[in-house]
């Protein structure tokens, strides 16, 4: 026992505790080292990919987020995502994790209403908030993983319709995952069947490998988990190089060795032979408004496709549909029936198409049984044969077409309505053989917004319309004549440069052309895109006049829209992703319309594609 008891002030500690004092200031002072926190751990590091966004949003998915230089709490750049009325913009980003591990989850948000949190963590999910931040709040909190959890979801967002928010320097501090190695590169790459817009491609399996990146003359235009692929969107009579990269969570394998394949020739897409370029517009058919009613035979020789506006069902599900002339109460210098139909077959014989437009504003179609399928296959072949018509044309609005919560892939839909849509006109293209032009003109809300949101969303709360015409789109691809999307009546979408773009100039009519020409991850899912159309296939929706439709704009402004997409010169800000010489042309609504302001829309195409 150490008697220390009446040890006064100058008095030396007993030596056992002499040498422990010593030893531990000793270990104390060494370089290099440092006490150790209970909550420390050596093998704890940042597992957050890009979390200050200064590569973009490289590793995040967004339904509404954007890169922007000011407000930043750190570095060049931050997050800005603006919450709409059924959308919270939640960025999420997936991470490898430690099972049965801590984890501190921290981040720097502004705005009102700003959640950060985890999901899938094994044990409790787990978010932060805060209700306003006018400046830059970290907000943190922490959780542990399941016995079995490898992976957990980060997000943040804000709340629906409250405004902008922001978000910067977010960091999962924990246990990291051994990284591991990146695949071997792929061997065997082969060019399998061609066609004129296809080409099927095979490489052998590369151990270690979770999935495979197609690129398309370098670009990276698809991923897939196995070891074939369908490279689609293709210009007849064009050489493509191929290569393929194996991917896992350690990273991406250099590219394989190039394939080269030349798709073959083709007999100008699908429906027949089009002119190079073509105008094609919508003739007020069954009504009159103040446009005025314009005979068929008085449509000039500059529209090469005329859409009959418009048959319509009986009711919104019966899929019976009937197509009235305009009565001549109406429309009093409508032609009889027998010239309206010799005014028809003379335009065929100049070369033209003449089809019948089904839907438009009021004509709600909604094919929910299969017996509304066969019925519309049944009463839209009444109405082509009795007026001898070229084809088809899809305009689906309003709530037509909209997707089941269950119905998450674009690729293998399974909404009744969409299913039959898509077997009814398939077994009309059979039915009529290759001549058949078959178009569509749906909105953006159906099309490019898909980028963004698709259906309902993974949490639910969106718009079951949104992006529901892609499945539509892309099961017939290749029976697809025209697809001539309406830039029109729209709001602002967000583009491929990660940017909403507004109606009303040059910019929106090319961005939202890039992305059909270019393709896009639907949803932000880089595993699910939505592969390019031809530039044959595609043709620019306008309104012909301030008349007729929100979004007008000046010949001008429509030639430098062409200029970027067919030569890439005029293209402002926007820079598109290539080049497309082949783009069909333009659409517009309607050919009444432009006769209404002097045909300033039929005399700028003519104009521009001589």
């Amino acid at each position: 026992m150490e008697r220390t008891e009446n040890r006064g002030p100058d008095r030396p500690l007993p030596l056992r505790r002499r040498l422990l004092a010593v030893c531990t200031a000793t270990v104390l002072a060494l370089p290099g080292l440092a006490a150790l926190s209970p909550a420390a751990h050596a093998a704890d590091a940042d597992l957050v990919r890009n979390g200050g966004f200064e590569t973009g949003l490289d590793g995040w998915t967004c339904t509404a987020g954007a890169v922007v230089k000011t407000p930043v709490r750190s570095g060049g750049s931050a997050l800005q995502a603006t919450p709409a009325g059924s959308d919270n913009a939640q960025c999420s980003q997936t991470v490898t994790v430690r099972p049965d591990s801590p984890y501190t989850l921290a981040g720097y948000v502004r705005g009102s209403y700003v959640y950060l949190g985890a999901s899938g963590t094994g044990t409790t999910d787990v978010s932060a908030w805060t209700p306003s931040a006018s400046d830059w709040q970290r907000l943190s909190t922490t959780f542990r993983t399941g016995p079995s959890t490898t992976k957990v979801t980060i997000y943040t967002h804000g709340w629906y319709g409250t405004g902008a928010y922001y978000a910067d320097d977010l960091s999962l501090v924990g246990p990291g995952v051994e990284a591991g190695q990146p695949p071997a590169v792929p061997t065997g790459l082969k060019a399998g069947t061609v066609t004129s817009s296809t080409v099927a491609l095979s490489w052998s399996a590369v151990t270690g490998a979770t999935g495979y990146a197609l690129y398309r003359d370098g670009v990276r235009v698809q991923t897939v988990t196995g070891t074939s692929a369908t490279a689609g969107g293709l210009t007849p009579s064009t050489a493509y190089a191929f290569q393929v990269a194996a991917t896992n969570d350690a990273g991406e394998s250099a590219k394989s060795a190039a394939v080269t394949a030349t798709t073959s020739a083709g007999s100008g897409g699908p429906g027949g032979s089009l002119p190079t370029h073509a105008l094609v517009g919508y003739l007020h058919a069954s009504f009159a408004n103040g446009s005025g009613y314009t005979r068929m035979a008085d449509v000039p020789d500059s529209w090469d496709v005329i859409d009959l506006a418009f048959g319509e069902p009986t009711s919104t599900t019966s899929g019976d549909i009937r197509f009235t002339r305009c009565p001549v109460a109406e429309c009093p210098t409508v032609e009889s029936d027998a010239d309206f139909k010799a005014a028809i077959k003379a335009k065929q014989a100049a070369g033209k198409k003449v089809l019948i437009s089904i839907g438009g504003q009021n004509g709600q179609v909604q094919l929910t049984t299969a017996a509304a399928r066969d019925t519309f296959v049944s009463s839209v072949s009444k109405i082509i044969d009795t007026y001898g018509l070229d084809g088809l044309d899809i305009d689906f609005e309003g709530h037509s077409l909209s997707l089941d919560a269950s119905d998450t892939n674009f690729k293998s839909p399974t909404t009744p309505v969409v299913v039959n849509l898509i077997s009814a006109l398939k077994t009309l293209k059979a039915k009529y053989g290759s001549g058949f032009v078959l178009t569509m003109a749906p909105e953006t809300f159906f099309v490019q917004l898909g980028y963004q949101f698709y259906g309902t969303g993974k949490w639910g709360g969106q718009d079951p319309r949104a992006g529901a015409y892609l499945p539509v789109i892309y099961a017939l691809r290749d029976d697809l004549t025209l697809l001539h999307v309406q830039d029109y009546n729209s709001g602002p979408i967000m583009g491929l440069d990660n940017q909403y773009h507004s109606m009303g100039g040059a910019d929106f009519h090319i961005a939202m052309t890039d992305m059909l020409l270019t393709g896009f991850p639907v949803a932000g899912d880089t595993n699910n895109v939505f592969p390019p159309l031809r530039p044959d296939q595609v043709a620019i929706g306008m309104p012909a006049s301030v008349n007729a439709g929100n979004g007008y704009v000046s010949p001008a402004e429509v030639d430098k829209a062409l200029d970027c997409l067919t030569k890439r010169t005029n293209c402002g800000s926007y820079a598109t992703h290539g080049t497309w010489p082949g783009l069909r042309g333009l659409m517009t609504w309607s050919v009444n319309w432009d006769r209404f302001a002097g045909w300033e829309f039929q005399r700028n195409f003519d104009g521009y594609f001589g």
